[in-house]
């Protein structure tokens, strides 16, 4: 009932009348009050005036289930949402979730987490009030080799969903960092159980820079976040929603052709990698290269001095700028 209230004010410019929250929800005056007044006490700026009913004036940057299903516009994408305030790691809980077939696309999301995770086992320092830390859990009908391009889809998403909040000229570095004037604002990891020929559930997690004002010594140099870049505080709910939104149609391209095909195209154009020298990161080996694109199969396509086109395999190089991190 509280998300519905919330949505309903959101959705609303005029006032409501409690009256017509009461019969909507078959609840009495004292039960929609207690309401209004735990949301004020979240933060809420909301008018009540007599005889006429109530009327949100203001909403703060606040992370909970409520304020995020009020907002979250979706057929299954984020409809079920499953909130702490604080957790070990999103993708963990999502992980469990799956053992337990909790149903697909619900998304699990933390103001903090204690043991984020990186690629290669590198820890996401995670702390409270100022980052998007978040997993969706999904159940895809594929092959497992054909898992690691939802990683691409998710990557699509992000950079859209900050575009279209914050107006920021969004780019992703080859696979799924999300980059902003050069910087990193976002990373994802995908983790997948699997049998042999069979997925038995893929999580996705999201960790987006969102309002932080400083990064420790070793990452400020490649690290930023929406507010620094855009020089305002950005509302983390709005944007997971946009997020979500986005994911949920480019994941039904996908499911289509089951490769990149219908989105190969649109990942191109956000490339930071493409048409430029970049330098290859294999074990033991060391090149540089010309980037090409992403083939359907998300591999990016690179050309080497002596003029062959090769396939790179996101799991087992890395790809950096020639002079950084870009």
């Amino acid at each position: 009932m509280k998300s519905e209230i919330l949505r309903l004010l959101k959705e609303n410019d005029t006032y409501i009348s409690g009256q017509q929250l009461c019969e909507q929800f078959q609840v009495s005056r004292t039960a929609i009050w207690k309401v209004i007044d735990q949301l004020k006490k979240e933060g809420y700026q909301i008018e009540a005036v007599r005889n006429k009913g109530y009327r949100l004036i203001e909403s703060p940057d606040v992370m909970s289930k409520a304020e995020i299903d009020s907002l979250v516009d979706t057929k299954w994408a984020g409809k079920n949402v499953i909130y702490y305030d604080e957790t070990d790691s999103t993708n963990n809980r999502a992980k469990e979730a799956g053992n337990n077939k909790e149903p697909h696309g619900t998304l699990f999301v933390a103001d903090m987490q204690m043991a984020g995770k990186g690629r290669r086992g590198r820890v996401w320092k995670s702390p409270s009030g100022s980052s998007i830390y978040m997993t969706i859990l999904l159940y895809p009908d594929i092959p497992p080799v054909k898992a690691p391009q939802l990683t691409l889809i998710m990557a699509i998403a992000v950079a859209e969903g900050i575009r279209e909040v914050t107006g920021l000229e969004t780019k992703i570095k080859w696979p799924n960092d999300i980059v902003v004037n050069g910087k990193k604002i976002c990373g994802i990891l995908t983790e997948m159980s699997t049998e042999i020929d069979y997925i038995n559930h893929v999580v996705i997690g999201v960790g987006i820079n969102v309002n932080q004002d400083t990064f420790p010594d070793d990452i400020k140099e490649t690290a930023s976040s929406l507010k620094m870049e855009l020089g305002k505080r950005i509302k983390r709910s709005g944007l997971i929603a946009a997020v979500m939104k986005i994911f949920e149609k480019y994941y039904e391209i996908f499911q289509e052709t089951e490769d990149l095909s219908g989105l190969q195209e649109l990942y191109n154009s956000m490339l930071v990698n493409k048409d430029r020298e970049v330098k290859v990161l294999e074990p033991g080996n060391e090149y540089k290269a010309y980037a090409i694109g992403i083939n359907q199969t998300g591999e990016l396509i690179v050309r080497t001095p002596d003029g062959k086109e090769k396939e790179i395999y996101a799991g087992e190089v890395s790809v950096r700028g020639v002079y950084g991190y870009v």
